[in-house]
């Protein structure tokens, strides 16, 4: 569900505050102005690029890094679910 080109998406320099969200079982990074938006009302907010920024730190993250954090966030939406 949630991938690596995801994290990648949240790590990127953006100005809209990128936010990775689950609504109706899929994994998005959309701008946080859109969470009370249309198809995103109710989307399950998973995490911000904010956050995720304060989780690695200054540093670049690594591939195995990225990969470790989408496995990391996918864990995370299935405790969720339970």
């Amino acid at each position: 569900m949630i991938t690596e080109e995801h994290v990648r998406d949240l790590l990127r320099p953006r100005a809209d505050e990128p936010t990775l969200v689950v609504v109706q079982g899929r994994a998005e990074v959309i701008p946080a102005t859109e969470l009370d938006r249309g198809d995103y009302r109710g989307a399950i907010e998973v995490v911000s690029a904010r956050e995720l920024g304060r989780r690695i730190g200054t540093r670049t993250p690594s591939d195995q890094d990225i990969t470790a954090l989408a496995s990391t966030l996918n864990t995370t939406v299935a405790e969720l679910g339970s």
